[in-house]
């Protein structure tokens, strides 16, 4: 087999190399810098022009990286890697692999959706797909961003006729910056959490024009918050750190909360279904672009395993 599944990752035996490894490797390639891809310990890095700013904020300086461009062919022990967009945030990327003729993918995360901010998902022809699927059951189908967030910026204005301050939580590394780049910035100022702003720094210190946002600090006065929308992390619900925005309406941006149950148990106003990962629909859309004669569903969820394979 071209990439094997082992202890510490995918592994490809003919280039001693694997990606996004689970444990410390000599060499890794990465697909995009969330930390269940992108992990510290590792004595080789490589990944694509675009990921390395965020790689390097959250893993340190000083990692001994090399990067290559989208489409670049990286030539390892006879062995062709190349990286392509998967469109799940700025600079996250399929990887290819050829040897002899014959092509596998792994898809890392991806989605099929343009967004407005990342690089739009890129088919790739293959043998072999590794596709995810965290969403990967019929009952997972989102809306177009464009009415998603139209009922974010109605839900902002709701909130802001009623005096009250509008906090929206997202993932600091992706979802945030999506969010941001599709608020109506007309209806007020954008506020963020220091976790968000520090990632907006480094993404716009690489040159990507994300819209403007002022990070919440303490000497801000109180009433300065009023009818605005603050963007945090999740893990800012609930937290004294909310207090200065009382009194506040709190949402979710997660493809977590298309279920119910998810909602309910965040205790939340709102909870807006808005994913960086393909939904069921768009799943099979991308296995099918690849015209793959074989597809390996990852992670191996049992739950997702059969709908994947019908």
């Amino acid at each position: 087999m071209l990439l094997q599944f082992t202890e510490r990752g995918i592994y490809c035996p003919q280039a001693d190399i694997y990606i996004d490894p689970w444990r410390p490797v000599d060499r890794a390639l990465i697909t995009h810098g969330h930390a269940d891809h992108s992990r510290r310990g590792h004595k080789y890095y490589l990944c694509t022009e675009a990921a390395i700013p965020v790689i390097k904020y959250r893993l340190g300086q000083d990692i001994n990286v090399e990067t290559v461009k989208f489409g670049e062919v990286k030539i390892i022990n006879g062995v062709k890697f190349s990286f392509h967009p998967a469109g799940h945030i700025i600079g996250s990327a399929q990887i290819r692999v050829e040897y002899k003729g014959e092509v596998w993918v792994a898809s890392g995360d991806y989605k099929v959706a343009a967004d407005g901010l990342t690089e739009t998902f890129e088919p790739v022809k293959c043998h072999t797909f590794i596709t995810e699927s965290t969403f990967g059951l019929p009952i997972y189908k989102w809306k177009s961003q464009k009415d998603e967030f139209e009922e974010i910026n109605s839900w902002w204005r709701t909130n802001q006729e009623n005096g009250k301050v509008t906090v929206l939580t997202g993932y600091a590394l992706g979802k945030a910056q999506r969010i941001i780049q599709n608020l109506d910035h007309s209806i007020g100022t954008v506020y963020t959490h220091g976790a968000v702003e520090n990632v907006n720094e480094v993404i716009r210190n690489q040159g990507v024009d994300l819209k403007s946002t002022v990070r919440v600090t303490q000497d801000i006065p109180k009433e300065n918050f009023k009818g605005n929308i603050v963007v945090a992390t999740p893990s800012a619900i609930g937290s004294p750190w909310m207090k200065k925005f009382m009194p506040y309406s709190v949402g979710v941006a997660s493809g977590w909360m298309s279920l119910r149950g998810a909602r309910r148990r965040r205790a939340v106003d709102r909870g807006f279904v808005l994913s960086d990962h393909a939904d069921w629909d768009e799943l099979n859309t991308a296995v099918k672009a690849t015209e793959a004669e074989k597809g390996i569903c990852y992670p191996w969820l049992y739950q997702y395993l059969q709908p994947m394979a019908q």
